[in-house]
């Protein structure tokens, strides 16, 4: 099943402990769009400026990414710069320039609408909910959003959460959004304001999937070397949603299945700046990465 997503597409400035890159593309609806693509057709609805050219829809092509909702207008492209603490879960933000992003006023093509996976990567929940408008009777929705817009839009967040089938979002933002500290009542309260499963992403610590009575604990793979944390929870939704297309049935298996698929994909989105490592991955380290988590979190009985 093919999955629609609209978000950002940007030019990043990130500085790490392991380096520095300068203007990269970036953006949530670029690394998710990526990392799905390993699993479904991907249909990418963005916009993007005239400094914007032709080699950076390279990684989108290889992939065989649809754009033909990608907008081109006059002005600059959506820019953040940030820098990444010693470890790597905390960065300062330098400066965000929104740009063309602005005034973005997204649009379905007339072919896409009956696209039946919807991901609402992280950007204005107004304009979330314009794309959402635009789309018929979807199978299933699923949505990303951060503190600026839990702070900033917060009845707009509500009615949009009460559209949407699947939220995913940091520990952090959970929290904010709900006024809960304890994770297990803080997924409950989101449950309770429409999305009838909860993803938490917890960076180094894993990820936590709320589906129906069951919780699906999963830690984060352990790397050697970190290099660029961006972009991570948008592969890890990539990758999520993309396996959930791949079986839209949605058994308890299948969540199980798609969180183990996303972190996979976060695993090797960190491992370099940009898209530089997801867009080059091979089928055979997907699988290898994938059979790695099973030893990883396989045990035996509690008595022999």
């Amino acid at each position: 099943m093919a999955i629609l997503v609209a978000g950002t597409v940007a030019f990043d400035s990130v500085r790490t402990p392991f380096g520095a890159a300068e203007r990269i593309l970036g953006g949530s609806a670029a690394h998710f769009a990526v990392a799905a693509s390993y699993f479904a057709p991907v249909r990418l609805i963005a916009v993007v400026g005239e400094d914007f050219g032709d080699e950076h829809l390279v990684p989108f092509r290889e992939r065989g990414v649809d754009l033909a909702g990608l907008k081109r207008q006059a002005g600059k492209t959506f820019f953040w710069s940030g820098v990444y603490h010693d470890n790597l879960n905390d960065r300062t933000t330098l400066e965000t320039q929104l740009n063309v992003l602005a005034d973005f006023d997204p649009v379905v093509p007339e072919a896409w609408r009956s696209t039946p996976v919807v991901f609402l990567a992280n950007v204005d929940p107004d304009l979330q909910a314009r794309v959402l408008d635009q789309v018929s009777r979807p199978a299933l929705v699923a949505a990303d959003t951060m503190n600026f817009w839990i702070e900033g839009k917060p009845e707009s967040l509500r009615r949009l959460l009460s559209r949407v089938d699947l939220l995913l979002v940091n520990d952090g933002e959970i929290r904010q959004l709900t006024g809960r500290f304890n994770l297990v009542e803080a997924a409950e309260a989101a449950r309770a304001l429409g999305p009838s499963v909860v993803v938490v992403k917890r960076g180094e610590h894993g990820v936590l999937v709320f589906e129906g009575d069951a919780v699906f604990a999963l830690p984060a793979f352990p790397l050697r070397r970190v290099v660029d944390p961006t972009g991570a929870g948008d592969a890890f939704a990539g990758g999520f949603l993309g396996a959930i297309a791949e079986r839209i049935d949605r058994g308890e298996r299948d969540w199980r299945r798609a969180a183990v698929l996303g972190s996979v994909l976060a695993s090797y989105q960190v491992e370099a700046f940009s898209l530089d490592r997801i867009r080059r991955l091979g089928p055979e380290e997907i699988r290898d990465r994938f059979r790695a988590f099973q030893d990883l979190t396989r045990f035996g009985p509690l008595a022999d």
